[in-house]
Order: C-alpha cells, then sequence, then structure tokens
C-alpha cells in the first residue's frame, strides 16, 4: 500500500472504471434537470387557473436558480489537475491558487443560491403564512437550487476520477 494515501482502506476498482463515470455523469444531468422541473413545474403552476392566491414566482425567485447554475458552470470549469497545479507549466505562475480561487467562487456561487433559496422561501412564502399550494413556490426553489448543487458535486467527481485507461495529452 502506498504512503501517499490518506485512509488505510484501499480504492475500490468499481471507482476507477469507465462506466462508473459515464453512470456519474447520467446521474448529475438527471439530477440537474429533476432540479429545474420543480422549479418550472411551480412557476407554471403560479401563473396557471389553478392557482388560487395572488403570490406568483417572480424574478427574485429565479435568481437563486440562476446563481447555482452560474457556479455549476464555473465549478465544473475547473479540472482536478489544475488545483496542485503549480509544479507544472501550464500557463504561467500561480495556477494552482488561481484554480482554487475560481473554484471556491463557484462554490460560494452555488452556495448563495441555496442561501437566496431559503431566504426567500422563508421571507415570501413562510413568513406570511401561506397555505401549502402556495408555499410549494418556495420549497421547490430550495429543492431545485439542492438538486443543482449536488449535480454539480456528482459531475465534478465523476469527471475527475483518475482513470488508468485514459490518456492525457498535453501539448
Amino acid at each position: 500500500m502506498s504512503s501517499h494515501r490518506l485512509f488505510r482502506f484501499p480504492k475500490s476498482e468499481w471507482m476507477n472504471s469507465a462506466n462508473t463515470r459515464t453512470f456519474g455523469v447520467y446521474a448529475a444531468g438527471a439530477l440537474f434537470s429533476l432540479g429545474f422541473f420543480f422549479f418550472v413545474d411551480a412557476a407554471t403552476f403560479s401563473r396557471s387557473a389553478r392557482n388560487g392566491s395572488d403570490v406568483h414566482v417572480n424574478f427574485v425567485d429565479w435568481v437563486p436558480g440562476i446563481c447555482s447554475a452560474l457556479g455549476m458552470l464555473v465549478i465544473n470549469s475547473i479540472d482536478k489537475s489544475r488545483l496542485s497545479a503549480d509544479s507544472f507549466s501550464y500557463s504561467g505562475n500561480g495556477v494552482a491558487w488561481k484554480a482554487r480561487l475560481v473554484l471556491f467562487l463557484g462554490f460560494a456561487l452555488m452556495a448563495g443560491g441555496l442561501a437566496g433559496s431559503v431566504t426567500v422561501m422563508v421571507l415570501k412564502y413562510v413568513v406570511p403564512e401561506y397555505p401549502f399550494p402556495t408555499l410549494w413556490f418556495g420549497v421547490a426553489n430550495v429543492v431545485a437550487n439542492a438538486l443543482i448543487m449536488l449535480s454539480s458535486v456528482v459531475l465534478w467527481v465523476a469527471q475527475n476520477m483518475e482513470d488508468d485507461y485514459t490518456y492525457n495529452l498535453a501539448l
């Protein structure tokens, strides 16, 4: 067993297979689409005739989802090998801290999106004590942002799994 491992337990073989990576990418896509489905469902129901209240999904409700989606794009644009790339010369000095800063900003965008959706739910739907069909607009917003955050983590882990059978070409 190599001495640079953190835990004593060996890594399973299924974690390094191409099928696991493919499943992770598909699972992340399913979580992302399910999250936006919940929010779009609540937004369309809020404007339908079946909505019994005067409360509707506005732009304020969309802002946390936009922040989470932008955070997902930022996080998944960073390659895991760039986080410890100071010993290599990819594109100048300090590549690792730049990659870490961008990764932090992506996670901050997603955390802000999730916190914003909770804030919108509490201030717009819970404090005025709306009943559940109207309260669903806020709950769907929180669920959507949580699923987008989870899909981003799943996609980043799946895309950055180390596979013995893949070759990285650097020019």
